[in-house]
């Protein structure tokens, strides 16, 4: 089942969450079950990350293998998963 990840990083700036995301995109265009990417500025400060994964198993591993292994110290998301009847781009 489709799931809609949305983290918090709110200790992330814009500088930040580009450097990180120009290291990351190769492989998340490459990633098993990836649908979409959006981030920005969230409204509680730092940053928002919106991304849309074919499965929670696919997420996890792209979390676990690509991400939580470089995290610096102070930068763990807020992740929240929900599952959705569908997801498509167009």
């Amino acid at each position: 089942m489709s799931v809609l990840l949305i983290a918090e990083q709110p200790n992330m700036n814009q500088e930040t969450y580009t450097s990180m995301l120009e290291q990351l995109t190769p492989l998340m265009r490459s990633a098993k079950g990836l649908v979409s990417h959006a981030g920005g500025p969230s409204p509680a400060g730092g940053t928002r990350i919106v991304e849309v994964w074919e499965s929670k198993a696919d997420q996890q591993r792209f979390f676990d293998e690509n991400l939580k292994p470089h995290l610096a110290p102070g930068l763990a998301p807020d992740m929240k998963l929900y599952e959705l009847h569908a997801a498509f781009t167009r």
